[in-house]
C-alpha cells in the first residue's frame, strides 16, 4: 500500500492505483467526463486536472500514478483555474440546445458546467456542426454536435461488449465518432451506451422526446427475462412505463443491463395489451366482466373434473411467471386432485430432479475464471451478462472452451471449439472424459475416442485453479440432457471444476423450488402438449412460440375441451377458449430467483393496464369460486412468506440446489434437435418489443425459418 496526501487528507491506496482511485476512496469529487470505473483509462478530456505538488502544470488524475508521499490538491486555485480552462474549451462548439436535449436535467456537462463554466463565452467564431448518424432502432446520434469526444462508448465497445462498433474517425475539428462504413450498431448490450454517454450525444431513440428526466418517477425492480436477475430502475410517467435503466449491483449486473431488459417495456404500451376478460362464443371473442370469466372457468373445471376426472387438467406455466404465481399455479393444481403441472416447455426430457439445478457457482465468480467449457449454449446471446464476464475473465487468461453444433461469435476469444451435431453431444462429452481419464489414469465413465480436439479441451480443464463446466439452454433442453449432465458431473470431478446450468429464464430455479414440476402419476409438458390433456390452463406462455412442440401445441391443445390462458397480452386465440388479462411484471409484486440462486423481490411500479390483475390474485379468486381450501391470501408477501414461514433467504437454501444427475450415460445418438429461442424471441415481452424486433437479431429470428417450424 502506498500512502499520498489528498486535500490534506492521508490517503492509503494500492501500488499501481491512480490518482483518481484514491480520490474516490477518500469520498473526494474530481470532476471527470472520460474515466469510468469499468473502463480503460483514455485521459481525453483533461476535466480531471489536479494541482500535483513538485509538477510544473496539472496532471489528469485519471492518468497519474500514485507514489509514496505524492501531495495532491484537487482544489487548489491552480487546479480550478486548469479545470475552468478545460471547461471553457468544451463549451466552444457545444450546442447550446438544452431544452430539447433528451440529456437535460441528467447532463454531466451541464452540472460541470455550473460549477466550472463562465457566465459568456469569449468564442465568436462559427461553431461546428457535426451530421447525425442512423445507427439502428436503438440509438439515436441525431445530435453529434455536442460530441465531447470522451470515447466512453468507443471503449464499452471495445471493452465489454466486445464489438468495436463505433469509433473515432479525422482529427483536430473534424474528429467525429462513428460506425464503420455506415454499419449499425448491433450489440446485444449497445444500450449501456445511452447511459455512459455523459452529454446528450447517444441518446434512446424508442424514448426520444416522450419526457423530462425530472417528471419521472423511479422505482426498483428485476429484469423478468434471462437467468442474471439484473436489477432495475424503471421510469414512470402518468401510470406508464417510459424508460428502464440498470440499477448497479456488483454481484448481478455490475452497472450494466441487456438490450431486452431496457428496451421490453416497449410492449407493455403496445396494442397487444390484454386490457379485458374475453370469451370465445360461436367462434368469435368477446370482451366479458371478470365475474363471467371466473364463473365460465370454474364451472368448465368442475365439469371436466366430474365427466374426465382431475388428471385430465393441466397447466402450463412460464418461468418467466413470478415465485408466487408458480406457487399458487401448483397448488391450484393439486387442489383439484391433478399432478400435471410443468415449466419445462423446450425440454425433450424430463429427468426428475430432487433439487432445483442452478449455475452451480456466483454469477460475480465468473469474471474470475481460469477455465470454462460451454455445452450447448450460443452463450452471448442468450446470456449476454454472463457473456460479458466470462470475456473479462478471458481478458485476464481465461481459457474459454465450447461444445456447440455450430460457431458462434461470441465476441471473446475462444480456446478451443468442437462442433457436432447436438445428436452427438454425449459422445462428445464422453470423448473429452475419456481424455481426462487417460491423463489422470482412472476409468472413464464412458467409452470415449481421444481425439485431438477432445484432448486440448482435456488439457485445458486440468490446469489452472478456478474453472466451470456450464451447460447452456440447448443442453437443458436436449433429449438426452441427464448424459450430458452426468457426464459433466463426473468430469467437474475429475478436474476440480464447478457444473452448472446457465438457465434459459427468469425464474428458471424458482420454478423448480415452487413445485411447478409434475408429481407422482403427473404428465409432464411433452405430454400435456401432446393431446393429454382436456383442460389446459396456460399462465404467461405462448406454446407455438415457447415450447418444444411449436405448432404441433395447437392441434393438441384444440383437442381439449377448454383452455384458460392467463396472459397479458392478447395470446393463444386459435385455441383458447378464456382469456384472462393478468399483470406483467411491472403491476405486481413477485419474486425471482436467478441462476446462482439469489432471491429478490419487486414490487408493482405501475397499477395495472385495463381490467388486468395480479395472476396470483386471479388464481386465489378462481380457487375461492371452487371451494378449494389453503388459497386465503390477501398479497403476494403472504404468499411468499407461506412458502418461507421461517423467513424468505437471500439465497435458495444449499439443500434445495444441486446439479446431480443420477441418469446412466446413453451414448445412442438423440433424436431430436434441442429448441431454443433466439434472443428477442425469448419471452412475450421482447417478442412485442417493435425497437428490439428491428435490430439484426430481431430480424434474422424472424426470417430464419424455425425450429417449431421444422418440427411440424
Amino acid at each position: 500500500m502506498i500512502e499520498i496526501e489528498l486535500d490534506g487528507k492521508k490517503v492509503e491506496i494500492s501500488e499501481g492505483s491512480m490518482v483518481m482511485h484514491a480520490a474516490d476512496k477518500a469520498g473526494t469529487y474530481i470532476p471527470h467526463f472520460c474515466y469510468h470505473k469499468k473502463l480503460s483509462i483514455a485521459a481525453n478530456c483533461r476535466m480531471c486536472l489536479v494541482d500535483v505538488e513538485k509538477m510544473p502544470k496539472p496532471m489528469p488524475a485519471c492518468a497519474t500514478p500514485v507514489t509514496q508521499g505524492m501531495i495532491v490538491r484537487t482544489k487548489s486555485d491552480k487546479a480550478i483555474k486548469a479545470q475552468k480552462s478545460v471547461m471553457e474549451f468544451l463549451l466552444i462548439n457545444h450546442p447550446l440546445d438544452c431544452p430539447i436535449c433528451d440529456q437535460g436535467g441528467e447532463c454531466q456537462l451541464q452540472d460541470l458546467a455550473v460549477g466550472y463554466g463562465a457566465s459568456n463565452s469569449r468564442y465568436e467564431e462559427e461553431k461546428r456542426v457535426v451530421f447525425h448518424k442512423e445507427v439502428g432502432p436503438l440509438i439515436s446520434m441525431e445530435e453529434m454536435s455536442r460530441c465531447i469526444h470522451c470515447t466512453r462508448c468507443v471503449r464499452f465497445g471495445q471493452e465489454v461488449a466486445g464489438v468495436m462498433e463505433l469509433g473515432m474517425s479525422n482529427r483536430g475539428e473534424h474528429t467525429e465518432i462513428e460506425t464503420f462504413v455506415g454499419l449499425s450498431v448491433d450489440s446485444e448490450l449497445s444500450g449501456n451506451m445511452i447511459d455512459i454517454c455523459p452529454v446528450g450525444a447517444l441518446t434512446s431513440k424508442p424514448f426520444r422526446y416522450s419526457a423530462r428526466t425530472w417528471e419521472l418517477s423511479r422505482r426498483k425492480s428485476v429484469s423478468p427475462h434471462d437467468s442474471t436477475g439484473s436489477n432495475l430502475i424503471i421510469q414512470v410517467k402518468n401510470n406508464k412505463v417510459l424508460r428502464v435503466v440498470p440499477l448497479e449491483n456488483e454481484a448481478v449486473n455490475e452497472c450494466w443491463i441487456a438490450d431486452r431488459d431496457r428496451f421490453s417495456y416497449e410492449a407493455l404500451n403496445s396494442a397487444e395489451r390484454l386490457n379485458a376478460p374475453m370469451l370465445k362464443q360461436g367462434g368469435e371473442w368477446k370482451t366479458v366482466d371478470w365475474q363471467t370469466a371466473l364463473e365460465y372457468v370454474a364451472n368448465g373445471l368442475k365439469q371436466i373434473k366430474a365427466d374426465h376426472g382431475a388428471a385430465s387438467i393441466g397447466a402450463l406455466v412460464s418461468p418467466h411467471s413470478t415465485l408466487e404465481e408458480l406457487h399458487l399455479a401448483g397448488a391450484f393444481v393439486r387442489a383439484l386432485g391433478s399432478e400435471n403441472i410443468d415449466y419445462r416447455l423446450r425440454n425433450a426430457e424430463f429427468e426428475a430432479s430432487g433439487r432445483a439445478r442452478y449455475l452451480g457457482t456466483p454469477i460475480a465468480s465468473l469474471t474470475h475464471l481460469e477455465r470454462v467449457l460451454v455445452v450447448g449454449s450460443n452463450l452471448r446471446k442468450d446470456h449476454p451478462l454472463f457473456a460479458q464476464r466470462i470475456r473479462q475473465a478471458a481478458k485476464l487468461g481465461c481459457q474459454v472452451s465450447a461444445l456447440n453444433a455450430q460457431s458462434f461469435d461470441w465476441a471473446l476469444p475462444v480456446e478451443n471449439v468442437l462442433n457436432v451435431p447436438s445428436s452427438h453431444w454425449v459422445q462428445a462429452l464422453a470423448d473429452i472424459a475419456a481424455a481426462i481419464a487417460a491423463e489422470k489414469g482412472v476409468a472413464a465413465p464412458a467409452v470415449g475416442n481421444v481425439t485431438a480436439q477432445a484432448k486440448a479441451i482435456a488439457t485445458s480443464l486440468l490446469g489452472g485453479e478456478r474453472k466451470a463446466i456450464l451447460l447452456g439452454n440447448a443442453a437443458a433442453h436436449h433429449a438426452k440432457a441427464s448424459s450430458l449432465l452426468a457426464l459433466a458431473n463426473w468430469m467437474a470431478e475429475q478436474t476440480g471444476a464447478t457444473v452448472g446450468y446457465l438457465t434459459e429464464a427468469a425464474n428458471t430455479v424458482g420454478a423448480q423450488l415452487a413445485g411447478a414440476v409434475p408429481g407422482a402419476g403427473g404428465l409432464n409438458a411433452g405430454q400435456m402438449l401432446s393431446g393429454g390433456l382436456k383442460a389446459a390452463i396456460l399462465l404467461h406462455t405462448e406454446p407455438v412460440f415457447d415450447s418444444a412442440a411449436g405448432a404441433l401445441s395447437v392441434l393438441a391443445l384444440a383437442k381439449a375441451d377448454m383452455v384458460v390462458t392467463l396472459s397479458a397480452f392478447k395470446a393463444n386465440m386459435d385455441f383458447s377458449d378464456v382469456l384472462l388479462p393478468i399483470a406483467p411484471f411491472t403491476e405486481t409484486a413477485g419474486t425471482f430467483v436467478n441462476a446462482e440462486g439469489r432471491v429478490q423481490s419487486f414490487h408493482a411500479v405501475v397499477r395495472p393496464a385495463g381490467e388486468a390483475r395480479p395472476a396470483w390474485k386471479v388464481i386465489r379468486v378462481l380457487a375461492n369460486l371452487l371451494g378449494l381450501p389453503g388459497f386465503d391470501f390477501d398479497s403476494a408477501q403472504e404468499v411468499l412468506v407461506a412458502m418461507h414461514p421461517a423467513g424468505v433467504p437471500e439465497f435458495a437454501p444449499a439443500a434445495s440446489l444441486g446439479n446431480v444427475s443420477k441418469a446412466a450415460i446413453d451414448l445412442s445418438p438423440a433424436v431430436s434437435e434441442p429448441v431454443v429461442a433466439a434472443i428477442y424471441q425469448l419471452d412475450g415481452m421482447v417478442r412485442r418489443a417493435t425497437s428490439l424486433q428491428l435490430t439484426a437479431d430481431g430480424r434474422a429470428a424472424v426470417a430464419m425459418p424455425c425450429a417449431q417450424e421444422a418440427l411440424a
